[in-house]
């Protein structure tokens, strides 16, 4: 009996040793220190490369920003649209919303090669893509945040989910609104973020239909964006046009003034100031710069706490655009 009793006490503690590391696995959260010891140059390195980007092309920066939005609404914040299609390996890049579209992963390439030498093998490209998103923000002028890390990065991509996750510029209010609840993103988020195009340019194709079939727009705006954009499909897609008219290398408040007037570029812009339940947030970012900044990074620190690999999940890759061997 006195043998059975020590063999079931060293099984109960064997089990709760067990269970206790399968905790702390499970409920590693992301903090603004995780690389405060293992790679306290992370910062630097990362902003060094985003402000030469940035100078070089100013609109490199909502290009970053993008890329971090369309990650984390496809399996979480976990750097699976950096990587590359192979014969065995279809990833997100080619997805509709992605397709010709997404760029910047030359930028986070260089950031991914300084980082490592500083700091070989510790930082993820997950976090690299979220401390390039916000440094892109702040050297346009925008709103300042401590980033919170210790993401992993995944070995899978989902294909469908950048199909189906990622608000199209067509969406209707509705539509948007239910697209971020999936993602734990409330409506007054989603209208703080979508704030993110008061930077960057914006393709033909993602707003032809409505400058050309929509009624709430300006009809002089329309007819400007025409001139670079032809009616027929096929002819000018790729032609850009900014997203804000008025300071489109500027992070600011204008984006939502231009809403107001009715000069939305994309059909889903002009949806949150279309007498719909998000018109006084617009008009209150129109009056607040301060208010939009501060809802901003409120939404971004939340968007980025979207289904993050921590612990032991995923891995740290050695190349953004593949999985390790």
């Amino acid at each position: 009996m006195a043998w059975a009793s020590g063999a079931v006490r060293r099984s109960s503690i064997i089990t709760v040793i067990f269970l206790l590391t399968l905790t702390g696995v499970s409920s590693a959260k992301l903090s603004t220190s995780f690389y405060s010891k293992s790679c306290p140059g992370v910062y630097d390195a990362v902003k060094l490369v985003m402000k030469a980007a940035i100078a070089k092309e100013k609109r490199m920066g909502a290009s970053i920003l993008r890329l971090f939005f369309h990650d984390c609404f496809v399996q979480g914040c976990d750097a699976s649209l950096l990587l590359d299609d192979t014969p065995s390996f279809k990833g997100e890049k080619t997805a509709a919303p992605n397709n010709g579209s997404v760029r910047g992963f030359e930028v986070i390439d260089a950031i991914k090669s300084a980082v490592d030498k500083v700091c070989p093998g510790v930082v993820s490209c997950a976090d690299i893509l979220a401390i390039a998103a916000r440094d892109g923000v702040v050297i346009l002028g925008g709103p300042n945040w401590d980033v919170k890390v210790g993401r992993r990065d995944s070995t899978t991509a989902s294909f469908n989910g950048a199909n189906n996750n990622i608000p199209p510029p067509t969406s209707g209010l509705a539509n948007l609104t239910s697209l971020f609840a999936a993602q734990g993103l409330s409506q007054k988020d989603m209208v703080a973020l979508s704030g993110a195009h008061t930077i960057g340019l914006a393709r033909c194709t993602t707003f032809r239909a409505h400058i050309y079939n929509d009624t709430d727009i300006d009809a002089a705006f329309a007819w400007t964006r025409q001139c670079d954009c032809p009616r027929k499909s096929g002819s000018g897609d790729n032609n850009l046009a900014p997203l804000d008219l008025l300071t489109p290398t500027i992070f600011g408040n204008d984006y939502y003034q231009n809403l107001v007037w009715k000069k939305g570029l994309l059909h889903s812009d002009q949806e949150l100031f279309n007498g719909g339940a998000t018109d006084a947030q617009v008009l209150w970012y129109v009056i607040s710069q301060s208010s939009f900044f501060a809802d901003f990074v409120t939404g971004m620190i939340k968007m980025g706490d979207i289904t993050p690999l921590t612990g032991s999940s995923g891995q740290i890759r050695k190349n953004c655009r593949q999985v390790n061997n």
